[in-house]
């Protein structure tokens, strides 16, 4: 309310202002209307009585007043000098001023601050009495350290007008006080950066009357954000009211809006005695009596229109400049009100929500010490909602760490009550099919794509799209990047919605998502009519369970089982009498991995919408063949599975079907009732003829990988073809027919095609993938937004026809192999001869990879502005580059028959970052010319020695030497490379690295693989302070240097087939952060004990060290290994007893070729674990039905 004292932050003063004047100059008119005008605002003021002082000197009591006032008001005039009380007055006031904490303003009312400064004129004459008093010289200096602030000259002040200084006098105060210290207030930790935000959006100075919308969930922050912007703004306005649970107020009585509207308009008139007769009544009057005083309203916490309506139906009510502040959960409310600016509430971050439960934990700053931890877990579970941090935080000050363990255990199973009744006013106002869309993304659909839970919700039938824009504007749902998600809280909400009538009896909940109840209730044949909504994982096999299960569910409309496993195996089941059943309410239906080959003849589907069973075992649809018409189905999705044929030829409403990956699949009946269908996904299958001339209303097809494919009749017109993927095929003829939408045709790999024929006009394509096809020429037709064509490979292309400006925006273009390419022709217009261009010319072209034979000299055309090139060519001779590299910022050639240097025109590139040299080439000798180069790659070269010149290369960052098979040895003086991240050395014949390499003191990537000549390594390898990972194969070396172990930052060590290293260094365990350490093929003995000390290992390979014969005894350290890989260690026997069992953290153990006869029977107590071994040792540690066989292998496994 206006009334209400604003409380001074930054310290607790009693009053906000201290009055200092003369009242015989000033108390019955300038000082009353200000001091009435700061009461008003509701600005503490302190202004003494005169006619209490007594004696000379100041009392005790002023002192007081003085010392507890915030800030002073002088108001200096003619006779403030002859009084000894106000100059003593004065003196203590300065001496409070010279502090932080205070700040004195001086008002020259009817004097000059000259004359204050040099007590001259009338002021000089008030204190001509005080020239013999002891305390004169004093009150001198005093007056001038006065005059000599920054304050306000009555006369050189709006004018001389008193109201206007005393105007600004307030907002100038109002702005000090307002100036929130959001370290301070408890309640408005993380607000600071929001307020300002907010502020800004209401750009106070602008006359329009501006309304913005703050939107967010539920215990968010709404009204503590409108709270603090309301008081560091409100001071700016002539009126201004904050009219709190609008929502609440306003449905309590049929009167609640009228009160709401007596509210504003006794806030906004100082008026008491206003009364609203009707809620009609309200709006007049507010329309009335609003509009000419600048106002603040926030309205907090709206949900319907009528509210607004009410209390703020037309900005025409308001004097220009005024603010309207609407918080709400529900967007279409401030939609609705035309509220064009609304701004969203973000959730605290960590360190935020901290801060604020250590506020209300600790009452300070940070956790106390020893509860750091705990406090984590409760920020976790808040999730960054500032109510349940202000909750939790209040219940668990002063309490123990035993109640505060206990606590937090109880919430993994107890939602916080107080948190969700808040949550659930915002599902209570939602309509009943809208709820329902809400439960199901609870239970279900949270962090699905956005286009995947509109199948799901309109297959159940909902209408989805308009469902999710209603939950999202409510605040109940957020689309990020399109997929959908919902606060932890509201997800509990929800899903304690569904569990509260029945919480002991999942049987009779609506929605069953819980893995272990779901089983309780399919193995005890529990279910009942009331569950309509089940998903849940299958873990082991005991499908027939899951199918009788099912029989009681008669009303159910949605399932979806997944199956964790890590490999399918195809076994033959039949149904028998009892699991031959889907309820045939069934809406949607999917099952991955789904074991039994047809779908059971019992079930009708007439309902069904959906139907998706990836990697499923089906070879027909329905048992025994039969034919069902299936009005309702949309979508079928049953990639991966072993269908062989499949008619569709009684489903005239699908409209995306999926056959990915069925590689059996030779048949596919007519699709003549299928003329909806908009996707088709036919990839990796064995079809070799396809008709979609019924499909016209196609806008995704994917034909990737069919091979066998060599006939395909797309309809004459296809005018909403998006996008066509056809790669691998054995067409030679493609007709594609009047496509004017097509954006991407990717024809990859068409080994054999030879005559494409495309639409006249394809004026929205924008990628063309014809590569390694047998074109001979390519007319483009209509393209005029290209902006990637890749020909690479077609080595029967000579031409490529384009029309005049369709290569204008083109920024991707590869030739790389086209070995008889020769000419581009370009048409200028329709009736003109073609005419060739000798080099290549194509608008912002950035990157070109091309195949060049036939010319002397490489092809670009001087306007070029190539970042990259890509160059093979066939030259006799060295390669002359012609056209604008200047801007080149990648370049590749490569040389595939005679030997080559090349020129300096390589050396002439400043601005290379990337060149890679690849084929019968030796290296300029001049690179380091190339200033800027960070990429060097030298690859299948003749080379024998690198020059010297590459090690004045200061800005290399990478170094890649790959199958170099003659080079011998590499320059001293690598250690130069001072910027060199990463060194990759393979396939050469050097027997030492250069001792300077250790100088190399940011590298972090050293790969040495099939170095077969190589040695030794340099021994003070550890100085490499920044090397995470060492890649070293095929390497001659007996021993690593000892320094190895100092490298702390090591993360990835791998030694593969070093077949001469037969031991590691002992200290070994050293490396701290070693996450990965790879020993195949080795012949090592023994493994250091210190490895065991390895905390960060996550990754122990040591598979054909046919050597190894034990392991560390205190292998159970590594508390975080996940992969221990033994397999075909021959002769190892045994593991250290307990060490395995105590890895939480392992997911991967083989043990499989290995002479280990036993493993603890206590291994099956781990949790996702897969263990490969022989069926003997498995069985021995209790494992019996779990077991699965490896395809094509003695090897077995079983996943605990």
């Amino acid at each position: 309310m206006a009334s209400s004292s604003i409380a001074s932050i930054q310290k607790s003063f009693t009053y906000d202002v201290f009055l200092s004047f003369r009242g015989e100059d000033t108390r019955t008119n300038f000082i009353d209307h200000l001091y009435n005008a700061l009461q008003q605002q509701g600005i503490y003021t302190y202004k003494d009585d005169e006619a209490i002082r007594k004696g000379k000197r100041i009392s005790d009591e002023l002192i007081s007043s003085i010392k507890d006032s915030k800030f002073y008001i002088i108001v200096f005039s003619k006779n403030y000098a002859s009084s000894a009380w106000c100059l003593d007055e004065l003196v203590m006031i300065m001496g409070c001023h010279k502090t932080t904490e205070h700040t004195a303003y001086p008002i020259f009312y009817d004097v000059e601050p000259t004359e204050v400064r040099k007590q001259s004129g009338a002021v000089g004459k008030a204190f001509a009495k005080h020239e013999n008093d002891e305390a004169a010289g004093k009150w001198k200096e005093t007056l001038k350290e006065a005059a000599d602030l920054a304050g306000w000259e009555l006369k050189n002040t709006a004018n001389g007008h008193e109201a206007k200084l005393i105007q600004k006098i307030i907002e100038e105060i109002s702005l000090q006080l307002r100036s929130i210290d959001f370290n301070a207030d408890e309640k408005l930790v993380g607000m600071e950066t929001r307020v300002k935000d907010v502020v800004s959006s209401l750009e106070i100075g602008t006359d329009d009357v501006r309304v913005i919308g703050i939107k967010g969930m539920g215990g968010a922050g709404k009204t503590t954000l409108a709270r603090a912007v309301f008081d560091q703004i409100s001071f700016r306005f002539e009126a201004k009211s904050f009219v709190e649970n609008v929502r609440e107020n306003s449905n309590t009585s049929s009167s609640g809006l009228k009160l709401l509207q007596n509210q504003v308009l006794k806030d906004a008139l100082f008026d008491q005695g206003i009364n609203v007769s009707s809620v009609h009544d309200g709006k007049i009057m507010m329309k009335k009596k609003m509009r000419n005083k600048k106002t603040l309203l926030v309205l907090d916490d709206v949900d319907h229109i009528d509210q607004l309506e009410a209390l703020a139906g037309n900005l025409n009510w308001f004097k220009p400049g005024s603010r309207i502040i609407i918080t709400t959960r529900d967007e279409q409310v401030l939609v609705a009100h035309r509220v064009k600016l609304i701004l969203n509430v973000n959730l605290l971050s960590r360190k935020e929500a901290i801060g604020l439960f250590s506020r209300y934990a600790f009452g300070g700053e940070i956790p106390i010490q020893g509860y750091e931890e705990l406090s984590e877990q409760v920020v976790r579970y808040a999730a960054g909602l500032p109510l349940t941090m202000k909750i939790l935080g209040s219940f668990l000050c002063g309490k123990n760490k035993s109640e505060w363990i206990d606590a937090l255990e109880r919430l993994k199973t107890i939602s916080l009550k107080e948190t969700l009744q808040i949550l659930e006013l915002s599902y209570n106002n939602l309509e009943e099919d809208y709820k329902e869309i809400f439960l199901n993304i609870a239970c279900f659909l949270k962090r699905w794509s956005k286009h995947t839970a509109i199948d799901v919700l309109e297959s159940c039938g909902f209408h989805a799209t308009n469902g999710l824009k209603v939950l999202e504007q409510k605040s109940l749902i957020t689309i990020v990047d399109e997929r959908g998600s919902m606060h932890d809280h509201i997800e509990e909400m929800g899903r304690n919605i569904v569990r509260r009538l029945h919480p002991d009896k999942p049987e009779k909940h609506s929605r069953l998502w819980i893995d272990d109840e779901i089983k309780d209730i399919l193995a005890n044949d529990l279910g009942t009519k009331a569950t309509r909504y089940i998903q849940f994982q299958l873990m082991g096999g005991n499908f027939e369970m899951v199918m009788k299960g099912l029989r009681k569910m008669k009303e159910l409309r949605f399932v979806h089982i997944s199956q964790n496993t890590r490999y399918n195996f195809a076994e033959e089941r039949t149904y028998d009498n009892v699991s031959q059943y889907f309820p045939n309410a069934l809406q949607y239906l999917r099952w991955y991995r789904y074991p039994f080959w047809s779908l059971p003849n019992t079930f009708q589907a007439n309902d069904l919408v959906t139907l998706k069973m990836e990697w499923s075992n089906i070879k027909q649809l329905w048992e025994g063949g039969e034919r069902k018409v299936l009005n309702k189905l949309k979508i079928l999705d049953l990639s991966y599975s072993e269908l062989t044929t499949l008619d569709l030829g009684s489903s005239p409403n699908l409209e995306v079907l999926s056959l990915r990956g069925c590689r059996d699949l030779v048949q596919l009946d007519t699709l003549n009732g299928c003329r909806k269908l908009k996707s088709i996904d036919l990839s990796n299958s064995k079809l070799k003829t396809i008709d979609l001339r019924p499909a016209v209303n196609l806008e995704l097809l994917h034909l990737q990988d069919c091979n066998a494919l060599v006939e395909l009749h797309m309809p004459g017109k296809c005018l909403n073809l998006v996008s066509l993927t056809l790669t691998s095929s054995q067409l030679r003829t493609l007709h594609i027919g009047q496509t004017p939408n097509l954006e991407y045709l990717d024809l990859n790999n068409c080994y054999d095609l030879e005559d494409l024929h495309m639409a006249d006009k394809c004026l929205k394509l924008t990628s063309l993938n014809i590569s390694r096809s047998k074109l001979k020429t390519l007319d483009l037709g209509l393209t005029p937004n290209l902006k990637k064509l890749d020909l690479k490979e077609c080595k029967n292309l000579v031409k490529l026809h384009v029309p005049i400006g369709c290569l204008e925006d083109l920024v991707y273009l590869d030739l790389t192999g086209c070995l008889r390419f020769t000419s581009f022709l370009f048409d200028e217009r329709k009736d003109a001869s073609s005419r060739r261009y000798e080099s290549i010319k194509v608008g912002p072209l950035a990157e070109l990879h091309l195949f060049a034979k036939s010319q002397e000299t490489c092809p670009l055309h001087p306007d070029n502005t190539l970042r990259k090139f890509q160059f093979e060519c066939f030259y006799k001779d060295d390669p002359t580059l012609t056209g604008n590299l200047a801007k080149l910022l990648s370049f590749g050639l490569c040389a595939c028959t005679n030997p080559m240097t090349l020129s300096g025109s390589i050396c002439g590139l400043r601005r290379l970052r990337k060149l890679k040299l690849e084929g019968y080439l030796e290296a300029p000798k001049d690179l380091d010319q190339v200033e800027c180069l960070k990429e060097l790659c030298f690859s299948m070269t003749n080379m024998k020695h690198l020059p010297d010149s590459i090690c004045m290369m200061k800005h290399l960052e990478i170094l890649r030497l790959k199958d170099c098979w003659s080079l011998e040895k590499l320059p001293e003086d690598l250690g130069r490379l001072k910027c060199l991240q990463s060194l990759t050395l393979s396939s050469a014949k050097i027997k030492r690295l250069p001792d300077s390499i250790c100088m190399l003191k940011h590298l972090v990537f050293l790969e040495l693989s099939d170095c077969f000549y190589l040695e030794t390594l340099p021994e003070d390898l550890g100085q490499l302070k920044c090397l995470k990972t060492l890649y070293l194969s095929y390497a001659k070396i007996e021993h690593l240097p000892y320094s190895i172990c100092m490298l702390k930052r090591l993360r990835k060590l791998t030694l593969l087939r070093c077949c001469s290293l037969k031991t590691l260094p002992k200290d070994l365990g050293k490396l701290e952060r070693l996450a990965g350490l790879y020993l195949s093929s080795s012949i090592i003995k023994h493994l250091p004990d210190t490895i065991c000390m390895l905390k960060h290992l996550k990754k122990l390979v040591l598979d054909d060290c046919s050597l190894l014969e034990k392991l560390p005894e205190g292998l159970d350290q590594l508390e975080r290994l996940e992969q221990l890989d033994l397999g075909e260690c021959k002769i190892l026997q045994d593991i250290p007893i307990g060490s395995i069992c105590k890895m939480k953290c392992l997911k991967w153990l083989d043990v499989a070729g290995t002479s280990i006869s036993r493993l603890p029977r206590d291994i099956c107590l781990l949790k996702g674990v897969c263990i490969l071994g022989s069926r003997d040792l498995l069985q021995s540690c209790g494992f019996t039905s779990e077991i699965k066989t490896i395809h094509d292998k003695d090897t077995c496994f079983v996943d605990v």
